[in-house]
């Protein structure tokens, strides 16, 4: 029997309330599946149909007018995905008798490339953020040293908890998607970073009835949600790239997680130890890292080798 009735909206949000409840999805996660869903939602308005009625060329015809859109590969294979969980829903649940979306095949993706940044661009951001004075230049220097020096997702260094750093000898305990923890090991550099904002932590805690929920924040902020946002984390690193006389377009927090993983791939690490630092699930994923060094390599070498530089005579 439907646990769920009324027009599309209804249905979505019926979706998306099973998705949180039985499967655990995260708010971002939960928030992505509803923009997919209501913009396919608007796509079957203006040909007069809806969820229950829509035809598998219905589906076609939306990826269609996305990529004649210019909308990446790798984003219609996403909003296919939440159609098809969406659609799976709908046939569980009895709304319908099949599903659109069986033998649509996915987009092609084309292999982009994570942006990322040298070591002298890290060289740079760090002679920045050190010469900072006061409060917030330690904060700031602790905030890149656990980004770059750790790999940590922006959502995962924003609610980072204090616990996660005090009394821990050389790591990081990290709680990453799905609520999995990982241990990530510190540098050295990044933990005098810690100990020296530790110092300094107590000026950043809010006053009033704040303070309490705020405490247990590695970075606590006067935000609503008493910690650093992520917004926040850019505007301070956007702020740093001038500084440090850098393109603030080419500097984010998951910049500077690639930055990580693509410079310990350089460096010769193993991608096993790579993929656990980073808490992917699937090493397909770190393998990514891989061809961004190669890349880079080859550039070099094209752009120093004196064989590479050689013109060639007929």
């Amino acid at each position: 029997m439907s646990r769920a009735g009324g027009g599309d909206p209804h249905l979505i949000e019926s979706f998306l309330d099973m998705m949180s409840a039985e499967r655990g999805a995260s708010i971002n996660t939960i928030a992505a599946y509803r923009r997919d869903l209501l913009d396919f939602h608007a796509f079957l308005l203006r040909r007069s149909k809806d969820a229950k009625r829509a035809a598998r060329d219905d589906v076609r015809q939306y990826l269609g007018g996305l990529s004649a859109s210019g909308i990446a590969g790798s984003s219609q294979a996403r909003r296919l995905s939440a159609l098809r969980q969406f659609f799976g829903f709908l046939y569980s649940e009895g709304m319908r008798s099949d599903d659109p979306t069986v033998a649509v095949e996915a987009p092609k993706r084309g292999r982009v490339l994570p942006k990322t940044l040298s070591r002298q661009d890290m060289d740079l951001l760090s002679k920045a953020a050190c010469k900072m004075d006061g409060d917030n230049g330690a904060r700031l220097t602790c905030i890149l040293e656990l980004l770059y020096g750790s790999g940590l997702r922006v959502s995962e260094l924003a609610a980072l908890p204090l616990h996660a750093v005090r009394g821990r000898e050389g790591v990081l305990l990290v709680k990453g998607k799905g609520g999995k923890e990982r241990l990530v090991p510190l540098s050295p550099p990044a933990r005098q970073a810690i100990s020296d904002y530790l110092l300094t932590r107590d000026a950043f805690l809010p006053k009033g009835e704040r303070r309490h929920h705020a405490e247990r924040f590695l970075f606590p902020s006067r935000s609503a949600e008493c910690h650093l946002t992520r917004r926040r984390l850019h505007q301070m690193l956007k702020s740093l790239a001038l500084t440090a006389g850098l393109d603030p377009e080419k500097l984010s927090p998951h910049v500077l997680r690639h930055a990580f993983a693509t410079h310990l791939v350089e460096g010769g690490a193993d991608l096993r130890s790579v993929q656990a630092m980073l808490g992917h699930a699937d090493i397909a994923t770190t393998q990514i890292y891989t061809h961004v060094a190669s890349d880079r390599l080859t550039a070099t070498v094209n752009a120093a080798h004196p064989l590479a530089k050689r013109k060639t005579t007929s």
